[in-house]
């Protein structure tokens, strides 16, 4: 219960969990008042009126979408979905049905097998799949070494001074099981990311700071 300051009345505090959901959040509760508003109003004419004002505060809430196509007919289908589809409206769009908000999206299928080297990643794994069935030549080749550069880079963003060439090479003939050449590759440039670089130069830079510290002499003053 809350006091008015005004006055000595006394009023129910209106908490949100006592509040209807919300059909769509992103619109907020008042664009929700609103709707439930316009299914109040009886007369034909204003009702549509009052539509077409809820549609133009609807889209000054995302100016950044109106050069979206149809961005106006997906307006006109929140504000039928925001009043349970019992909105009987004018509008220039026809109404949608419950119907095709039912069906839910298919299920994405979760990878099942854990990677071989984690620290390469999942897409390593794929990259080097499909280079196999790629045929010999050129770009064969070149999709190699740019296959090594990403192991080289991913692993420096785990270890950044125990990664070496040739166990970058090994593990990328291991996981081709052979099938690909690595012959021709005598060095791997790969770039380092900048937040392992930070991070590896952070603490770098405490270690040294702290070595310099330990040598410092101090002189004795006399008093």
């Amino acid at each position: 219960m809350q006091r008015n300051r005004f006055n000595s009345e006394v009023y129910p505090m209106e908490m949100n969990s006592a509040r209807p959901e919300i059909t769509l959040p992103e619109y907020g509760r008042n664009i929700q008042k609103m709707v439930q508003f316009a299914l109040t109003i009886e007369n034909r004419e204003e009702r549509a009126k009052c539509c077409k004002a809820i549609i133009s505060v609807m889209g000054q809430l995302f100016p950044y979408l109106r050069d979206m196509e149809d961005f106006n007919h997906k307006l006109w289908d929140h504000l039928h979905i925001m009043s349970g589809f019992q909105l009987d409206v004018d509008s220039p769009y026809p109404k949608p049905e419950p119907s095709q908000f039912i069906s839910r999206p298919n299920t994405i299928p979760y990878p099942k097998h854990a990677p071989k080297f984690g620290h390469y990643g999942r897409y390593v794994e794929s990259m080097i799949a499909k280079c196999v069935e790629m045929e010999d030549g050129e770009e064969k080749q070149n999709f190699i070494r740019a296959i090594a550069r990403l192991m080289k880079q991913n692993a420096l963003n785990w270890n950044r001074n125990t990664v070496t060439d040739d166990v970058v090479l090994n593990d990328l003939k291991y996981l081709s099981n052979g099938a690909l050449s690595v012959d021709g590759i005598t060095e791997i440039h790969a770039v380092k990311t900048i937040q392992g670089n930070k991070f590896q130069d952070f603490v770098e830079e405490g270690f040294n700071r702290n070595k310099k510290r330990k040598k410092k002499k101090f002189k004795k003053k006399n008093f």
